[in-house]
């Protein structure tokens, strides 16, 4: 049975990943943030459903912005399970407002989740992945790591940097046996939209006048499509993560779009081939594709 670590567990695309992958047989660690406290009914859900439907789900604390929560975990991995095979970072938070009127505070917070909150979680974890047969670690991005949306610049810029961080690990730890895939989710009913904070640098937003409101306006508008009937269902992703889980060792791709893709499909298929001629012939290095 191979082993599964998913981050963000208590709602969302982890929620979803976790009841399916130990719906598909899957030892699951449900990693998420007081789970004694104000997720404490989710992790009672979560314990519920695996004595009723015989799967293997552990709820386990974990907050990846803090170090000791990280290396915590992993010690109670070690002497609970001995071995790792899979690493799917989802935990996550978005930021959405006049992007001159977020503190430097606010854009280190948000980059301490969606990004060093990745290379936390991967670092401590992967000497475990390196150990497995076929381990992978899939890192859940966005389009926002890929096209630029007006006042998503703080998530944007968090999301971007992530995606140069997972693939330069995907060549690099290719000859290891670990494959890296990015999945990259486009607008999707979660409780993501929301979970941001207000811009905490008013005198800035007062600047902008009338268009500081734009921001909660198409907060609104998402609002509003994710109730009508062409909502795309969350559960694509999850489904996608399982895919991507299903493939042949060292076959996995770098990224996958799923959900409304605004084009990122077409914008992935282009720069492919001028990133991969610069890894063969520019950098002399095919052996890592």
């Amino acid at each position: 049975m191979k082993k599964a670590i998913i981050t963000g567990s208590s709602s969302g695309f982890g929620y979803l990943s976790t009841l399916t992958l130990a719906r598909n047989g899957y030892k699951v660690w449900a990693t998420m943030r007081d789970s004694n406290g104000k997720n404490s009914n989710k992790k009672k859900e979560f314990e519920e459903l695996a004595i009723k439907e015989n799967l293997s789900i552990t709820v386990a604390e974990l907050d990846i912005t803090n170090d000791v929560s990280v290396k915590e975990l992993s010690e109670r991995i070690i002497k609970e399970e001995g071995n790792l095979d899979i690493l799917i970072n989802n935990a996550g938070i978005m930021y959405v407002g006049i992007t001159e009127a977020y503190s430097l505070e606010q854009v280190q917070e948000q980059f301490d989740t969606n990004f060093f909150g990745v290379i936390r979680t991967s670092k401590t974890f992967l000497p475990l992945l390196k150990k497995s047969k076929d381990a992978t670690i899939i890192n859940i991005s966005s389009l926002a790591g890929r096209l630029v949306f007006p006042y998503f610049g703080v998530y944007c810029a968090s999301k971007f940097a992530l995606e140069a961080y997972s693939e330069a690990l995907s060549y690099e730890l290719k000859p290891l046996g670990v494959d890296v895939s990015i999945i990259e989710p486009g607008p999707f009913p979660t409780r993501l939209l929301h979970s941001g904070p207000k811009e905490e640098d008013t005198l800035t937003l007062d600047t902008y006048g009338d268009m500081k409101t734009v921001p909660s306006a198409m907060l609104q508008n998402f609002g509003e499509f994710f109730k009508s009937e062409d909502a795309p269902n969350p559960q694509d992703i999850a489904d996608s993560i399982l895919e991507i889980l299903h493939m042949e060792k060292g076959q996995r791709p770098i990224r996958k779009v799923t959900g409304i893709d605004y084009g990122t499909n077409e914008l992935n298929k282009n720069i492919s081939p001028i990133q991969e001629n610069h890894i063969k012939n520019n950098l002399q290095m095919g052996h890592l594709i």
